[in-house]
């Protein structure tokens, strides 16, 4: 009987054993399948084209742009993948990259679709979508035009783009629940404020556009909240003063501790100081929801104080730019203008990819910083704390 006992015993091990190696092995599903992106450039994956781009950032559907991992341009602002792309493809492992807004639309009034999913479209991205568009701003475009500040030709603000989710939520008949079960992204949005206003900073002052920049976005984001989002991540403006083109267009001497121009770090800083003490109001009104902060400006500041630690030799001059020199730029030659077809050799050495925004290897680093930060420094409350917190379904 012994004998005979054994070998099933044996058996039996093995197959255990094989069960509890497959179930190791298989993939655990992603804790979020749909996730909803916001904000200006930063984040835009394809919402704004060649003809619809910021004043002097209108070649994004031209080369050089996205050479670096599409090999062609997606019409993102940089030569490869943003943050919202590594969210969704590393840290939450979705299947596909979020498609822009726009070309959802394009794919369903046509029947040639393939053409949108290589603007980062796809069927199956489970519903998710990117409704951030380049140079949109946190105050209503009606008000820069009323205060002759309209040469910027992106008409779109943070509540357009939640008129453009509440049309998509009608489309798919998106219940509360299903929006229960999202993840907010709403990347930085508030530096075209100041940026627009830059002319008549004299008679409207930067406290005034901080003010209503995130009265705005708190707005927007209450909006969300009514809607039903449980789950949001809010990203603080980056240092501004370390971007190419402020730098080329400042005084000399406006310059801080790290070399960038001063003031408007420091705009930077009290924009995102007041952004979250109405986070914290917000968490308050709403303890169900899970509000995060993704702190660039610190994740920012971590790289410009040590660039070659993250693999960078070049911390302020521009990749793809003209004019040579320490920063590379020029407002009237910029990246993929007939003027400036090509990059540098070498953009994975640079932070700045066209004069204002990054590189896929600084967004990559800043990605690494927000994902896998444990101790709340640059992401607050942690990454995986959100996504636990997910997975207990509280």
């Amino acid at each position: 009987m012994d004998a005979v006992r054994r070998p099933i015993l044996l058996l039996l091990v093995v197959l255990l054993v094989a069960a509890v190696t497959v179930a190791a092995a298989a993939p655990s599903s992603p804790p979020f399948r749909t996730v909803y992106a916001f904000g200006d450039s930063f984040t835009d994956t394809g919402n704004t084209h060649s003809t619809t781009g910021p004043y002097s950032f209108g070649y994004v559907s031209h080369p050089p742009y996205g050479a670096t991992f599409f090999h062609r341009s997606t019409n993102r602002y940089s030569d490869g993948r943003l943050v919202v792309d590594f969210l969704a493809a590393d840290a939450l492992r979705l299947p596909s990259f979020l498609p822009p807004y726009l070309s959802t639309l394009s794919a369903s009034n046509s029947s040639s679709s393939s053409a949108a999913a290589g603007a980062g479209s796809n069927p199956s991205s489970g519903g998710s979508v990117n409704f951030a568009v380049a140079g949109a701003t946190a105050i209503e475009h009606e008000w820069f035009v009323k205060n002759n500040l309209s040469f910027d030709i992106t008409p779109q603000s943070i509540m357009t783009e939640l008129g453009w989710f509440d049309a998509h939520l009608k489309t798919r008949r998106g219940s509360k629940d299903n929006v229960g079960e999202a993840l907010f992204w709403v990347g930085e949005i508030g530096a075209n404020d100041y940026a627009y206003s830059f002319m008549e900073a004299a008679t409207i002052p930067r406290k005034t556009i901080r003010t209503m920049a995130v009265d705005r976005v708190t707005t927007f984001l209450e909006g969300l909240l009514k809607r039903g989002a449980k789950y949001v991540v809010v990203q603080g403006l980056p240092l501004t003063g370390c971007l190419t083109m402020a730098m080329t267009l400042a005084k000399p001497d406006d310059r801080d501790d790290l070399g960038c121009v001063g003031s408007v770090n420091r705009q930077s800083l009290a924009h995102n100081r007041l952004l979250q003490a109405s986070l914290r109001r917000l968490r308050q009104s709403h303890p169900g929801a899970v509000i995060a902060y993704a702190d660039y400006y610190a994740a920012h500041i971590a790289v410009m104080k040590s660039p070659a630690k993250y693999g960078f030799a070049e911390p302020f001059k521009a990749c793809c730019g003209s004019g040579g020199g320490d920063y590379n730029f020029d407002v009237f030659a910029t990246c993929g203008s007939p003027e400036v077809p090509t990059a540098c050799a070498q953009p994975a050495r640079y932070v700045n990819w066209d004069g204002v925004h990054m590189t896929e290897a600084m967004y990559k680093v800043v990605a690494g910083m927000f994902f896998q930060d444990a101790d709340g420094k640059y992401f607050r409350p942690a990454f995986g704390s959100l996504l636990a917190r997910k997975g207990r379904g509280n």
